[in-house]
């Protein structure tokens, strides 16, 4: 992100959108990066962990191409606004079967909790950002046999996905910028953005600057 005048970049790194999608044009990249998340997965995660922007995006999207995830979240002040699938407290839920899990709350803590609740060859994607050492206990990931992967950001390809599924209206981006406020706010604004659990996403508008 960044705000200026002009941007000098390489073509190959720009992207044009519809107009129509107004501030919700911001997340596009964000959206990209949840659907190289659900690329790099086998097949269709059923559990995604987290029910903040991305986590939603991700569930939007996993819903757009077919799935019925289930989506854990701890704080109530997120349970609402699912869109086509589940969310639900972990300690709610007692499967242990999940084929594909997403965790994108970049909780390292959760690691072990996470392959318990895979089935026997089931398969972990680390999608979130942990600024903490990431590690499991070997015993429970050996008799699982789980897989772990790790989704790094987006490429064009998944731009050009997200775009496609915007387009034939099986995803959409609504509801997600959840706080607006203009540029001279900005300073009121970052703790909003990072530290009220109400916030999802928080746009700057800088057009009158």
């Amino acid at each position: 992100g960044g705000a200026a005048s002009q941007l000098r970049v390489a073509a190959d790194r720009v992207v044009p959108i519809d107009a129509a999608l107004g501030a919700d044009g911001v997340l596009l990249a964000l959206a990209a990066t949840a659907e190289h998340a659900i690329e790099r997965a086998h097949t269709l995660p059923d559990l995604v962990v987290g029910h903040g922007t991305l986590g939603r995006l991700l569930a939007r999207l996993i819903v757009a191409k077919g799935g019925s995830p289930v989506v854990w979240e701890k704080n109530p002040d997120r349970f609402a606004g699912a869109q086509g699938y589940t969310v639900r407290s972990p300690d709610e839920d007692e499967r242990r079967d999940y084929e594909c899990i997403v965790d994108v709350s970049g909780d390292p803590a959760l690691m072990d909790t996470l392959i318990l609740r895979l089935r026997r060859g089931g398969e972990l994607v680390l999608a979130g950002f942990y600024k903490d050492r990431v590690d499991f206990a070997f015993p429970m990931a050996f008799m699982k046999e789980a897989t772990l992967r790790i989704a790094a950001e987006w490429a064009r390809p998944d731009m050009d996905a997200v775009l496609g599924q915007l387009a034939t209206g099986a995803f959409d981006l609504g509801d997600l910028i959840s706080h607006r406020r203009p540029f001279h706010e900005a300073a009121e604004a970052y703790p909003t953005a990072f530290d009220d659990s109400s916030c999802l996403k928080l746009a700057l508008d800088w057009r009158d600057a």
